[in-house]
């Protein structure tokens, strides 16, 4: 069995994107790791390179900066990275650069791997979701963050990733997947306040026009602390233990970002009933869902 990982990025430096233990994180289970690196106005690339490592294959890339429609321009750079994958794969581990993979589950992904290889029917893998917020203390548990995505596809030319890069479709229908007991930490949203500025200032160009985003600016809060607290609606402590290699940013954490996770804010009653019976059954009913379970 082969496997490749891919992913994209840029100016992973500027906005403080932890790629390089993105990266890290799963090399163990893959055979190569394509990285597709925009032109950047930082050092991106000399970071990449600094891990070192033989899996790792760089294919240089210019961003499409007219693809602003719903984000599409980052489906277009994941493709690029998918494309470039060996064609000797079976397959592809997709990781997006603020996403990482635990230790703990490494074992068990390289076993399910295995398991379905040689049924055709699984198009790809299913793994659930821990995003954090504000502090590497933190995590979001109500409805506005998705609980579960593909992040494991076959080496399947017709295999393509969807809308803003958040799932893969073939064709286009969802793929059918399987669930596996491990958890994509996200920590897109945690970052030195500066960095998080700097992006709150950008990323959203990604989605809107010249006009939508001189609008965006003149709406932000005068900090990234208050744009952050201002789109809560609820928070839970973090449970768990995070991966090895984010060990360094974790313990870095320098700021303060406060919030009373006992505080709830939806902006209605239909948000607050559907979180109350999340957290009594363990079930999230009417979630959109961008695969489908065989």
């Amino acid at each position: 069995m082969q496997v490749s990982g891919f992913t994209f990025v840029r100016n992973a430096i500027k906005y403080a994107y932890p790629v390089v233990e993105s990266i890290r994180s799963i090399l163990p289970l893959v055979d190569e790791y394509v990285v597709c690196i925009g032109r950047s106005e930082d050092e991106t690339e000399a970071l990449i390179r600094s891990i070192g490592s033989p899996k790792i294959r760089i294919l240089p890339s210019v961003w499409d900066e007219s693809l602003r429609e719903g984000g599409r321009v980052l489906a277009v750079e994941t493709d690029k990275a998918l494309r470039a994958v060996s064609p000797h794969s079976d397959w592809c581990f997709y990781l997006q650069a603020d996403e990482v993979v635990h230790e703990k589950y490494l074992e068990s992904l390289q076993r399910d791997m295995a398991l379905f290889l040689d049924n055709p029917a699984v198009e790809g893998l299913l793994f659930h979701y821990e995003h954090f917020y504000g502090s590497y203390r933190l995590v979001g548990d109500s409805r506005r963050w998705y609980s579960r995505e593909v992040r494991i596809v076959r080496n399947d030319p017709d295999i393509h990733s969807y809308k803003d890069a958040q799932g893969f479709r073939k064709g286009d229908r969802k793929l059918r997947v399987k669930p596996v007991d491990a958890y994509i930490y996200h920590y897109g949203w945690v970052k030195d306040p500066s960095a998080q500025e700097k992006k709150l200032q950008y990323f959203p160009s990604l989605w809107r026009d010249d006009k939508g985003m001189e609008e965006w600016r003149q709406s932000l809060p005068k900090t990234a602390d208050e744009v952050l607290k201002q789109n809560i609606d609820s928070l839970a402590p973090f449970q768990g233990t995070h991966p090895a290699v984010m060990r360094d940013r974790v313990s870095a954490e320098d700021w303060i970002f406060d919030f009373d996770t006992s505080q709830k804010q939806f902006k209605n009653t239909k948000d607050r009933l559907l979180y109350w019976l999340e957290k009594r059954t363990g079930q999230r009913p009417f979630e959109y869902q961008n695969y489908e379970l065989i």
